[in-house]
């Protein structure tokens, strides 16, 4: 996984109790921040997904220009 997206991912992690505890004082939200919290699970999921398609891409590369040497 790239460096930036390692960074964005971290950022989305930390979101999400913050979408649910009040920062300044520690308690839980009464009305939590739905949207924020479904738009951090969101952001995960389009991050590891595209890592993995991007690192899927590089692995076939790999294996067609190994191949094609022979």
């Amino acid at each position: 996984m790239d460096k930036y997206l390692v960074v964005i991912l971290i950022f989305m992690i930390v979101t999400i109790p913050i979408a649910l505890v009040e920062p300044s004082s520690g308690e839980f939200r009464d009305p939590p921040h739905i949207p924020l919290f479904y738009a951090a699970i969101a952001g995960i999921v389009i991050i590891l997904v595209y890592s993995s398609y991007k690192e899927r891409k590089e692995r076939q590369q790999a294996n067609a220009k190994r191949r094609s040497r022979k």
